[in-house]
C-alpha cells in the first residue's frame, strides 16, 4: 500500500510480484551497460542460452576504461580494448544500442542518459555502477547493481530487491556564493556519516534543492549512495520538465503532456509519511572539502582536520587509519595542504555547469608551478558544447589538459592513474584508499570550482577568495 511518496508509487506500479524469498520482483524500465560489468553477465547468458528478453529496454556506452588522451583504436591497453571488444560483440548480438566512441553520444553512462532524455521521471533503472542513483534527480528510482543483477536484468527485466524505508532530507534557504550541489551533499553525508543511509531511500526536498538546476541535482542524487542510500530522488517538477522536453528520447505533441500530467501525479503527496526526516539550513553549509578516506570525512575548507576527541567514538578508528594514510594531523587547517594534481570530471562533476564554473576560476589565472591540472568532459556532447563556449581554450591558456570524454581519474581504470603518494584534489565522488589508481594516492573530494582554485593555488584554498 502506498504511502504517498514517489518512491512508494514508483515501486508498487513497477512490483510484478513477491518472491519465496520475500523480496519484490521489481520491473525494470531502462538498463544502462558499459564495459566493465557488462562482459561476465553476458558470458552467463551464452552459458544458459539465453537472450536479452527486451532489448530496447538496454542502452550501452564505453566510459570507465577509455584513455582520455588518445583514444585510437586498438587501445595502448590490452585488456581495455578486449573489454570494448567484449561490448560491441554483445550489443551487436543482442540488437542493443551502443553509443561508442566517436557516435557524438558517447560518455559516462550517468551523463549520457539524462542529456539524450532516456532519463525520465517514474521510471525504475538499473546499471551495474554505484553512481545509478544519480537518475534520481529526474524522480526516478536509479539502482546501482551486481554483475550478477546485471545478467539478471538483460535476462528477465526484473531485479529482486527488498523494499526501502524512505527517508526526506530537507534543505531550505539560499546557497552562500561559492557553496555549490557538491558541498551540499558532502555536508549531509558529513552530518548522517556513510552508513546513516542503509536500508534507506533518500527523497532530497526544500527550497534550496527546488531552486538547482538538474544538473546540480544530479550531483546530489549521485552521491546518495556515498552515505549509504540505495538510491536518492527529486520530485519532478517544471525545471525536470523544461531540461527534458526538447532532448531526443523526450516524448512529443499531445504525449508530451499526457506524460507531465502522469509525472506530476508521482510526485510525493503534501501529507506523505516518511519513516525519517532530516532538516538542513542551506545558509549554515561552507565550501566542503574531505579530509579523510571515506566521503563523510568532511570539513568546511576553514575548518580543521577534527581531533579524536572532537568525534564520536565509533568513528574515532577510521579516523586514526585517516590520519596515518592521509598523512594530516588532528587540529591541522585543511587549508594550505599542498596539492600534485587536480582533476575535474567524472560522474558527480563532468557535466557542461561544472565546467563553465570551473572556467569561471581558471579564467585569466595559471595553474601553480609542478601540479598536474586536467578536465575531463562527461560525455562528447558536453565537450563538444564547452567547446563551442570557448572553455577548453579557458583551460588551456591557465595550463589545464582539456581531453576526451571518459571515468578518467574517477577510479582510475584506464591510464589517469595517481602516482606514488601524490595527493589530489578531485571533483569525484570517492576518496577511499588507492581510489586514483595509486594504491597509496590521497584523494580530497571538493566542488569544481574549489578543484580550480586548487589547481591555481598549488594547495587546498577558499574558492571565495577568487569569486
Amino acid at each position: 500500500m502506498s504511502r504517498g511518496t514517489l518512491f512508494d508509487k514508483v515501486w508498487d506500479l513497477h512490483t510484478v510480484g513477491t518472491l519465496p524469498s520475500g523480496l519484490t520482483q521489481l520491473f525494470i524500465g531502462l538498463h544502462l551497460i558499459h564495459e566493465v560489468t557488462s562482459p561476465q553477465a553476458f558470458a552467463m547468458l551464452r552459458e544458459r542460452g539465453l537472450k536479452v528478453l527486451f532489448p530496447e529496454r538496454t542502452i550501452a556506452t564505453v566510459d570507465h576504461i577509455v584513455p582520455t588522451e588518445n583514444q585510437a583504436r586498438p587501445f595502448v591497453d590490452s585488456l581495455a580494448e578486449e573489454m570494448i571488444q567484449a561490448l560491441e560483440k554483445s550489443c551487436q548480438e543482442n540488437d542493443i544500442t551502443f553509443y561508442n566512441i566517436g557516435s557524438g553520444n558517447q560518455g559516462i553512462v550517468h551523463v549520457i542518459a539524462p542529456e539524450l532524455g532516456l532519463t525520465q521521471p517514474g521510471m525504475t533503472i538499473a546499471c551495474g555502477d554505484s553512481h545509478t542513483s544519480s537518475h534520481g534527480a529526474f524522480g526516478a528510482i536509479a539502482f546501482g547493481i551486481g554483475t550478477s543483477q546485471v545478467r539478471d536484468v538483460l535476462a528477465s527485466q526484473t531485479l529482486a530487491l527488498s523494499k526501502l524505508k524512505v527517508r526526506k532530507i530537507e534543505v531550505n534557504g539560499n546557497l552562500k556564493p561559492g557553496v555549490y550541489a557538491k558541498d551540499v551533499i558532502l555536508h549531509i553525508i558529513r552530518t548522517l556519516g556513510v552508513k546513516g543511509g542503509v536500508g534507506y531511500a533518500y527523497e532530497f526536498a526544500g527550497t534550496t534543492f527546488a531552486q538547482m538546476n538538474m544538473e546540480e541535482r544530479m550531483t546530489v542524487c549521485n552521491m546518495a549512495i556515498e552515505g549509504g542510500a540505495r538510491c536518492g530522488y527529486i520530485n519532478p517538477d517544471q525545471i525536470t520538465y523544461d531540461y527534458l522536453q526538447t532532448r531526443d528520447f523526450a516524448p512529443t505533441g499531445a504525449e508530451w503532456d499526457q506524460a507531465v500530467t502522469w509525472w506530476e501525479s508521482l510526485r510525493s503527496d503534501v501529507d506523505a509519511e516518511y519513516d525519517h526526516v532530516v532538516v538542513f539550513d542551506a545558509g549554515e553549509i561552507t565550501p566542503t572539502v574531505t579530509w579523510g578516506i571515506t566521503p563523510g570525512q568532511g570539513i568546511g575548507v576553514n575548518q580543521k582536520v577534527p581531533t579524536p576527541e572532537e568525534l564520536l567514538e565509533e568513528d574515532r578508528f577510521i579516523a586514526e587509519e585517516a590520519y596515518r594514510y592521509m598523512d594530516l594531523y588532528p587540529g591541522q587547517p585543511i587549508q594550505g595542504t599542498k596539492i600534485d594534481v587536480c582533476f575535474i570530471g567524472s560522474c558527480t562533476n563532468g557535466r557542461i555547469s561544472d565546467l563553465r564554473e570551473a572556467a569561471k576560476i581558471a579564467q585569466g589565472r595559471k595553474v601553480a608551478e609542478g601540479v598536474k591540472a586536467f578536465v575531463v568532459p562527461g560525455s562528447e556532447r558536453v565537450k563538444k558544447e564547452a567547446e563551442a563556449e570557448g572553455l577548453d581554450k579557458i583551460f588551456q591558456a591557465a595550463g589545464f589538459e582539456w581531453r576526451e570524454p571518459g571515468c578518467s581519474m574517477c577510479l582510475a581504470m584506464n591510464p589517469d592513474k595517481l602516482q606514488g603518494r601524490q595527493i589530489s584534489a578531485s571533483s569525484s565522488n570517492r576518496n577511499f584508499k588507492g581510489r586514483q589508481g595509486s594504491s597509496s594516492g590521497r584523494t580530497l573530494l571538493m566542488s569544481p570550482a574549489m578543484v580550480a582554485t586548487a589547481a591555481i593555488k598549488g594547495e587546498i584554498a577558499d574558492v571565495r577568495d577568487l569569486l
